[in-house]
């Protein structure tokens, strides 16, 4: 298990309300489009994050974590696994309080890495199945 049931609690309640969404698109077969969806409804702010810094949900798209001119709280990244460890450590620089990575994204190094830079890190959960049971 790659997220103790404290530290999710902890991700979806208590670090703040502002998400990016790493690989969030328009593009309705994707995962990520219902989970940022999901998120909104349980009163997250979702900012995608995707190269075509398309617009979703509302909310002003971004070609990456660098380019979001304000604060994000959480990380949620929808990339493959090979592209995961980069990102998370983008979050670090980028001063985000934590990183999630979604079901069957799992990097063990860059897991570490995060948590050694001193954020929470849960990984190979969604957030989608996780918010309604709180």
């Amino acid at each position: 298990m790659y997220g103790d049931p404290a530290t999710i609690r902890k991700i979806l309640t208590e670090l703040g309300d502002t998400w990016a969404v790493v690989g969030l698109s328009n593009n309705r077969d994707r995962a990520a489009y219902g989970v940022a969806r999901t998120l909104q409804r349980f009163g997250k702010r979702v900012v995608p994050v995707h190269p075509k810094a398309e617009t979703v949900h509302g909310e002003q798209g971004y070609a990456s974590l660098a380019d979001i001119p304000f604060k994000v709280d959480v990380v949620d990244v929808f990339v493959n696994s090979h592209l995961a460890g980069a990102v998370a450590d983008e979050a670090v620089v980028a001063g985000a309080d934590a990183v999630w990575f979604q079901l069957g994204v799992i990097d063990e190094a860059a897991a570490a890495r995060t948590r050694e830079a001193g954020l929470e890190m849960v990984m190979d959960r969604c957030p989608a199945i996780e918010i309604p049971a709180l």
